[in-house]
């Protein structure tokens, strides 16, 4: 027994300390791997294996494993010390800062939550549209903020009208018989309720100050009303039932609960399912849009760019106009998906637009809505001030080079000084210049100031963002994680690594593009499912870039499908930090996570295939090998 009892202390002492001995046993262990081959190739193998193992296995944090070729690349003479630091603040840092200056601002001055309220007030309270309404907000706000931003700002909104649901939450046999009438409706059918609904009406009379109406379908006859529940009775009958006294209670304070759950019915439980997924799921779909709607974006954008600086083909328009019909068609598909599996496929009952009808739950769920939008009050100063920079920042983006019509850059003498970042840091800086506060005096504003606006009129001049708000945004962890990625692709195209990796895939040229994209979609959505994003795209851009110029492929043919792919690690909570907001409210389980999260990997790897073959060969000129694909060739020979 002591034996016994010593091997599982050791054996928990192992796994405790199991992240400190994969620190120090992976190098290790690698080491030979340059000391036998001492050439430029082996020495960056050695620092990539490395930094990959740390990301995947998380066994230190992301940022601090990015920072490994920072100085394993000049211990071993792969880059200079110097070199190395100027992979590690890029372009898309900058681009970076601006958006989250524009994030702090539609965050402090709450914009987010009145797009997303009336949106889901516009959608309406059925099942099937509510989880649609939800889903289009998220991908909206997902295309200029972060997904976990996104996820974190939504969640909040949609776990109110849940547990409004919750709240009210009556057997499924009661809801075909609750039903509601609307005010227009109700005047009008008052009067021949009695004879067309075969309904009992018990009116208290006893009391001339509140009339109390019971409506109760002969559905109800075989449901156990405990008499003297209530301390009042009705004894009238209208003839379909025998005079009984029937209690009238009061309204429950809680609903009545299933034993197995803590949720009224299991339609309940299966739309708290749907809505939470949809929002995850939707956040990912939304990050596709923009070159700035996630952190793997912006890492293949200036990665690309970087291996391929006479490429002039990917800006935030051209972005844009290929990834928004993948975003809708998946939006679209992913909803039906949810749809069928959590709340059935009778696509009339769940998403029908009538007002005529409307059940308990609904209306008490639209009135939740509403009174969360009314609490935001009129739309103030700030939020108008952010809505105008938010049009600016997207109008600026999209004409500096729109391709089929001269940009806004021709006005300049000299070209190609002016990016998507000179846009984003601009309109940023100038929202910690503006004044919070209307420049000119208004009535209205000064009698609808309160105690909260104490603070803001000691300083008239207070700037719409602060620095401690755009400090409590900005995810340094992912700019150090995307600099690490500059460096380690650096390193590969100096040293020749990417060569000799394109060497090694060169039995793959039989097949056809098509081919290569799909089994690289595949791979990397599988990757991703147990690695983060970031650290997975990094890990792989390197490897399909040189693939692809193995082979004769358009690099953007394999590298556009496999950076959206490596955004559906959604079948797990660890896939992204999304996966775990919504998990962590415990409406989902695993097993609901996997069934759902295959489904939509399965239809996302479609889309993107679908686009990449169809409207992407265009636009992109996919079907050519293109001139400046070769320059990685000349540059990694040096």
């Amino acid at each position: 027994m002591r034996l016994e009892g010593a091997r599982m202390d050791l054996i928990k002492k192992i796994w405790t300390a199991r992240k400190l001995i994969l620190v120090v046993m992976i190098p290790l262990s690698l080491l030979p791997l340059p000391l036998i081959h001492p050439c430029s190739e082996s020495s960056c193998a050695y620092v990539l294996i490395v930094t990959a193992v740390y990301w995947v296995s998380e066994a230190v944090p992301l940022g601090a494993a990015a920072l490994v070729p920072a100085f394993l690349y000049p211990l071993f003479g792969v880059l200079k010390s110097s070199e190395v630091a100027s992979e590690y603040f890029k372009d898309t840092t900058l681009l970076l800062m601006g958006v989250i200056c524009l994030a702090a601002s539609i965050e402090k001055w709450n914009l987010h939550k009145r797009i997303a309220l009336r949106m889901v007030m516009i959608a309406g309270a059925k099942p099937g549209m509510l989880v649609l309404g939800f889903m289009c907000c998220t991908v909206f706000l997902s295309m200029w903020l972060s997904n976990t931003s996104t996820t974190a700002m939504v969640m909040p909104i949609a776990e109110a009208v849940l547990q409004q649901l919750i709240c009210t939450g009556i057997a499924d046999s009661l809801e075909d018989s609750l039903t509601v009438y609307t005010q227009d409706e109700e005047s009008n059918k008052e009067e021949n309720q009695e004879s067309s609904m075969n309904h009992l009406e018990l009116l208290d009379r006893k009391h001339n100050e509140k009339h109390h109406v019971c409506m109760l379908s002969e559905e109800l006859n075989g449901l156990a009303l405990k008499p003297g529940f209530g301390p009042e009775f009705c004894k009238e009958s209208n003839g379909y039932l025998p005079e009984a006294p029937i209690s009238i209670p009061a309204p429950p304070k809680k609903p009545k609960i299933r034993r197995d759950s803590l949720y009224p019915t299991k339609r309940d439980h299966m739309i708290c399912k749907c809505l939470s997924l949809s929002i995850t799921y939707a956040a990912t779909i939304g990050g596709l849009i923009t070159i700035t709607g996630t952190s793997t974006n912006l890492i293949f954008a200036e990665q690309f760019n970087n291996r391929y600086p006479e490429a002039k083909v990917i800006n935030f328009g051209t972005w844009f106009i290929f990834s928004l019909p993948i975003a809708l068609i998946m939006l679209m598909l992913t909803w039906i998906w949810l749809h069928c599996l959590f709340l059935g496929c009778n696509f009339r009952e769940t998403c029908s637009l009538s007002k005529k009808r409307k059940t308990r739950r609904e209306i008490l769920s639209e009135k939740r809505i509403h009174e969360e939008y009314h609490k935001l009050g009129p739309i103030s100063y700030p939020e108008v001030v952010t809505g105008i920079f938010f049009i600016l920042m997207t109008v600026l983006w999209f004409t500096r080079e729109p391709g089929f019509v001269p940009g806004w850059t021709t006005l300049f003498e000299k070209k190609g000084y002016r990016t998507d970042a000179t846009v984003s840091v601009l309109l940023g800086f100038l929202l910690f210049l503006i004044p919070a506060r209307k420049p000119w005096p208004s009535a209205f504003s000064s009698e609808s100031k309160g105690d909260d606006d104490e603070e803001e009129e000691e300083d008239p001049l207070a700037p719409m963002i602060t620095w401690k708000d755009f400090q409590r945004l900005m995810p340094w962890e992912i700019v150090i994680l995307v600099g690490g990625g500059y460096a380690l692709a650096a390193g590969c195209k100096v040293s020749g690594l990417s060569m000799w990796i394109g060497r090694q895939l060169e039995p793959m040229s039989g097949l056809p593009p098509w081919a290569v994209t799909l089994l690289a979609c595949l791979l990397v959505s599988a990757v991703t499912e147990f690695a983060s994003n970031p650290a997975t795209l990094t890990v792989f851009l390197p490897i399909l870039s040189a693939l692809s110029e193995t082979l004769h492929i358009n690099p953007l043919h394999t590298l556009i499908p496999a950076t959206m792919c490596v955004s559906f690690g959604v079948m797990l909570p660890v896939g992204n930090p999304p996966n775990a907001i919504v998990f962590s409210y415990g409406h989902v389980q695993i097993s609901d996570m996997v069934k759902a999260g295959f489904g939509v990997n399965l239809i996302g790897v479609f889309v993107v295939m679908l686009a990449i073959m169809t409207w992407g060969e265009p636009l992109f000129h996919l079907s050519e090998f293109p001139t400046w694909a070769l320059m990685p060739n000349v540059t990694g020979s040096l």
